[in-house]
């Protein structure tokens, strides 16, 4: 189903692709809102208004980056359509026959420029996905350093997670895909520029999105094209429900570890840009029973992870666990 949300100046309803699956809408609420404190808390998406997180940065269009950038090489995502799946270049050979759906290039800004700004129908498409870091301009730097920390700080604080990793700078066509997959970190999710649909699934869906095996490139992604849905190889994936949200300029989407999620650079919509903000989670502390789903997520890599070690061989994994668990537990 499409989004029901009230359509923003730059897009309306008709642009967003039709899933054949439910979709509520995530919760939208001002970041002084105890509300919103509390959904986080919970583990629960919420977009976050007001923030002021990453104001310095909405001028970032492509003309303004194009002049500021820097003269840095910066990682640059093909794709010979509109999905940019995520995959390990370190685990690509451990399957045989594995053909990447992307591929990562090093470009000067100026070059990406042409591309996005060149654009036409049948090209390659691109994705810039760069981390921000040394390599930037001064004027991004600076930019950078006059994002609400105080806020993000106390936000770290109150819920007592890890460091913050990484900041990633995505820069995509209208129209990029990136398909439903789960992260191993907390994330706010900054949008800069245009408009992105996102799609969240609770850690409790895992059974109805058939992620790949913990060996395989595409480890934490899904088998699943909600474009094209295979119901008879997935059969569960016709019991999936899940949230959504569009993000405008400004706004700020708290998407939770081990929640699946897909995101997409609405269609006809221009060029997007937005940062993300990833966070270790905290200590574990005093375990509490029932286990929630997104324990239970990692309890099961764990022991995927152990079993994969042990047999030291990526092809004996599939008929171990049909042979532990056909019959058995099923």
């Amino acid at each position: 189903m499409a989004s029901e949300g009230v359509a923003g100046p730059d897009w309306d309803k008709f642009q967003l692709r039709q899933y054949p699956f439910k979709l509520e809408q995530i919760p939208r609420l001002s970041y002084r809102s105890p509300k919103s404190d509390d959904l986080i808390s919970e583990e629960k998406p919420v977009v976050l208004t007001e923030t002021n997180l990453v104001g310095s940065a909405l001028c970032w269009d492509l003309d303004y980056l194009c002049s500021n950038m820097g003269d840095g090489d910066f990682s640059v995502y093909t794709s010979d359509n509109h999905k940019f799946m995520y995959h390990d270049e370190k685990k690509v050979n451990e399957v045989r026959g594995f053909v990447p759906p992307t591929k990562r290039l090093e470009m000067k800004f100026p070059e990406f420029y042409s591309k996005v700004t060149n654009y036409r129908d049948g090209d390659k498409r691109v994705y810039l996905q760069q981390t921000l870091n040394d390599a930037v301009g001064k004027r991004i730097v600076l930019d950078f350093l006059q994002f609400n920390w105080d806020w993000i700080n106390e936000q770290q604080k109150r819920n007592n997670w890890g460091q913050l990793t990484s900041n990633l700078l995505l820069i995509g066509l209208e129209g990029n895909t990136t398909p439903v997959h789960y992260d191993e970190q907390q994330n706010f999710f900054a949008q800069v520029q245009g408009y992105k649909r996102c799609l969240l699934f609770p850690p409790n869906q895992f059974e109805c999105l058939y992620p790949y095996p913990i060996y395989h490139p595409c480890d934490r992604q899904s088998q699943v094209d909600f474009e094209n849905p295979d119901y008879a190889r997935f059969p569960k994936l016709s019991e999936l429900r899940g949230y959504e949200v569009i993000l405008g300029p400004g706004d700020v989407l708290y998407i939770p570890m081990y929640w699946w999620h897909q995101i997409e650079s609405i269609p006809k919509g221009g060029t997007t840009v937005s940062i993300n903000f990833w966070y270790k989670s905290g200590p574990t502390g005093e375990i509490e029973y029932p286990l929630k789903a997104q324990q239970k997520v990692a309890m099961m890599r764990n022991i995927e992870k152990m079993i994969a070690e042990a047999l030291n061989s990526n092809a004996e994994v599939d008929p171990f666990m049909r042979n532990m668990v056909l019959g058995r537990y099923t």
